[in-house]
């Protein structure tokens, strides 16, 4: 029996090949209501919005924007200089390489959410929208208008699928909802950005010198938010004012440039971290970036198991533990079992050979294993490392770790008679001790970053990318995947012992609880894991991006309480659904979860 199969009936829907919007307005005026309400957003932000500074951050004053009202003022200009863009301006053409118009709908969007988010806020807080002052419904007018004329500007819709006409009506109503997903995906999609033009040389370092100093403010303003509701807005701002960035094709343009200084962009990016703490007038925010440095750190080692070996390891923060034990028990701590007192070197080298050892002893008997049981095994270790821990106290057993109480008073550390403990004033900067040890655990992520690189390049590290893709494919081509695999396994321990040495110093105490499998405050197992998978499994900036992410939100969303793990699941579960290859992906995950884009010329080992 032949089925027939017709083209859906004509509901008032756009006729297929049609390039109108998202809603019926005409496209000259919605691109004119879009860059018009751009421009009435950044006036509005001068305009008072509500008549009391109960609310944080005093959006009481006229001529000066505060709080919230700096991140519309931001997310309006944006909006205003895409929707400029959109007009074909002389001198405007570099913002948008691949077209403004879904720019302009992300930069509308991110205006909009801020600003009705900070009037519902304003509302909730104070007791009903009669606390607004004019300039609050001006702002909250001008962002809905800009948004809904970005929404009338012309894309090409998607031709919707012919449907079964003896279908069910829940059939149906699947098929029409799959199509008209399609059509808003189409929506806010860019074209392919335009090749980037050969510039002079000092040209484009000079623009990787922008991006790394954007990138810094950006940084410093996010850790540095001082209450709930500027950090909420803030995440709104950077997420669409992003997502914008990257519709307009500049992201691909600045990462075209930065691959061909790759050297030069990893030395400034270092340069650009070290001048944060010079931004701080105090260790309250270096506090947080050590800590982010530390798990950033580790993250970048299990990516070397994880993201380019392709091993599953559910119990890395283990091999913290291990070295912050063994850096603690030789640094002169009175709770150490050992009448010992090494210098640095010799503390990290401790660290990180014991960390090494342990991970020789544990992967030699597993790593025969593969997919889910190499998951079991790791994660077993990882929880028989904190419970022995926390038996070795005297009483279950020999007093080596001091239990539950863990190894406590570790002194600070001296570095060429440099006390990292102490406040030091260097170019009329004072650096607390946070920020000194910020300074320290900045060198070890280079080196982490520098060996990941090496061995990342090297015969080695083409293995286990091989390993990763195909295992058996690997071994008959005569690569000795066990071999192949402890080696991925000892130099991602290590490296996690490295860091766990300056941890130990930084915290003073190392106990069993910190080292958990899966907890509200990172570093663990899960967290660690979740950072590779989020920033990019097999890159270099992926860990250290999805590190940071996931130390500062957890830290500035405190106020959510219990509903904290809830909201990062859901958060895990959007970018899952969204971009899985991660945020910063290499062309072949790219590939592999993107069928309809095109393969490039070239692959390399991580197919970068």
């Amino acid at each position: 029996m032949t089925t027939q199969t017709t083209a859906p009936k004509n509901t008032g829907a756009p006729a297929q090949g049609d390039t109108s919007g998202l809603i019926g307005i005409p496209a000259d005026l919605g691109r004119a209501l879009a860059t018009g309400g751009g421009i009435l957003t950044v006036v509005s932000t001068f305009l008072a919005w509500t008549w009391t500074a109960e609310f944080p951050g005093d959006l009481t004053v006229y001529g000066y924007p505060g709080g919230l009202q700096v991140l519309v003022l931001i997310a309006g200009a944006v909006t205003t200089l895409f929707g400029l863009a959109s007009y074909g301006i002389k001198g405007l053409g570099w913002l948008a390489p691949a077209g403004a118009d879904a720019a302009l709908k992300f930069a509308a969007l991110a205006a909009f959410a801020t600003t009705w988010y900070t009037i519902i806020a304003i509302s909730a807080q104070l007791g009903g929208v009669v606390n607004l002052e004019p300039g609050g419904y001006i702002a909250a007018a001008v962002t809905l208008i800009a948004f809904l004329g970005a929404l009338a500007l012309p894309f090409e819709r998607p031709e919707p699928d012919p449907f079964d006409p003896d279908d069910t009506g829940w059939d149906q109503f699947k098929h029409t909802s799959s199509h008209n997903w399609q059509t808003i995906r189409a929506a806010f999609a860019s074209k392919e950005p335009r090749p980037v033009r050969a510039l002079p040389s000092s040209i484009e370092i000079l623009i990787i010198v922008a991006v790394l100093a954007l990138a810094l403010l950006v940084f410093t303003y996010g850790i540095g938010t001082e209450y709930d509701e500027l950090f909420v807005g803030f995440l709104i701002v950077s997420g669409f004012g992003f997502t914008a960035l990257h519709r307009s094709g500049l992201i691909s343009h600045a990462t075209e440039i930065t691959a061909r200084h790759q050297n030069i962009t990893i030395c400034g990016a270092f340069i650009a971290a070290a001048c944060f703490p010079f931004t701080q007038s105090d260790d309250q925010y270096a506090t947080l970036g050590v800590y982010i440095l530390i798990f950033a750190t580790v993250a970048l080692g299990l990516n070397i198991v994880v993201g380019l070996a392709g091993l599953l390891d559910l119990g890395y923060v283990a091999f913290l533990g291990v070295g912050a034990y063994a850096a603690s028990m030789v640094s002169g701590s009175p709770s150490s079992p050992f009448d010992l007192h090494l210098p640095f070197w010799a503390a990290v080298l401790v660290g990180a050979a014991a960390s090494l050892i342990f991970g020789v002893l544990i992967g030699a008997p597993t790593l025969r294993l593969r997919g889910d049981y190499l998951a079991i095994v790791t994660l077993g270790f990882g929880e028989i490392f904190r419970i022995t821990a926390n038996n070795l106290d005297g009483t279950s057993g020999p007093d080596v770790t001091n239990g539950s109480n863990g190894i406590s008073s570790i002194p600070d550390l001296k570095i060429l008679g440099f006390d990292l403990g102490i406040s030091h004033d260097i170019g009329g900067f004072t650096l607390g001790r946070f920020a000194n040890y910020f300074l320290l655990m900045l060198i070890i992520t280079a080196v982490v970053v520098l060996v990941f690189r090496r061995s990342g390049d090297s015969r080695i590290g083409r293995a286990w990318v091989a390993i990763r893709e195909d295992e058996t494919a690997a071994l008959a081509m005569g690569i000795n995947g066990f071999r192949v695999k402890l080696i991925a396994f000892a130099v991602g321990a290590s490296l996690a012992g490295l860091a766990g040495t300056v941890q130990a110093h930084v915290t003073y105490t190392v106990t069993p609880e910190q080292y958990l499998f899966a907890g509200t405050t990172p570093p663990n197992s899960a967290f660690l894991l979740a950072a590779v998978v989020l920033g990019g499994m097999g890159t270099i900036a992926g860990p250290l991006i999805g590190a940071a992410l996931l130390f500062l939100i957890p830290n500035k969303l405190q106020f959510l309480d219990d509903y904290q793990l809830f909201a990062f699941g859901l958060a895990l579960v959007l970018l899952m659904r969204f971009r899985p290859e991660g945020l910063v992906a290499n062309r072949r995950r790219k590939l592999e979860f993107h069928e309809e884009a095109d393969a490039p010329a070239v692959l390399s080992k991580t197919g970068a």
